[in-house]
């Protein structure tokens, strides 16, 4: 039995406030806008997101819990219920006076238990290059 697991941490500068930047970043019902590979997330409560997106044939389906939610500096979940395991961090920094930010995204992807099929396995391998293209996709919109 093998699991993969694999860690994807990223760093940008985005020429925006820190609470408009904050804002953007800490709804995750807006991670589809620019995470290419989630295709939807659902509020369930305050607290709890549903994730869903489809890898090869099959549909994956995640619950996450926020874990801290630290007004215009952290914003980090776990997952505690589905068949892929995400765990995410953002962490934001003012710059310039706060006219700029930067955002430091981790992301760790696990599989819960298993041999994982190759498509799952290359979702979370590519993941790390992933989350470069995602963030570039973040600073467009």
């Amino acid at each position: 039995i093998s699991k993969i697991s694999i860690m994807a941490h990223e760093r940008i500068e985005i020429d925006l406030p820190l609470a408009k930047v904050y804002e953007l970043l800490s709804n995750p019902v807006d991670f589809p806008k620019f995470m290419d590979r989630v295709d939807a997330v659902e509020r369930i409560n305050s607290q709890t997101f549903e994730y869903h997106t489809k890898i090869g044939n099959e549909d994956f389906v995640w619950t996450t819990n926020l874990i801290d939610n630290l007004r215009n500096t952290r914003f980090a979940w776990i997952t505690i219920n589905g068949n892929l395991n995400q765990t995410g961090t953002i962490r934001f920094t003012p710059l310039d006076n706060g006219t700029r930010t930067r955002v430091e995204f981790s992301l760790d992807y696990r599989t819960f238990f298993g041999d994982p099929t190759e498509d799952l396995a290359t979702f979370i391998e590519e993941s790390p290059a992933q989350l470069v293209k995602d963030l570039e996709k973040f600073k467009e919109l």
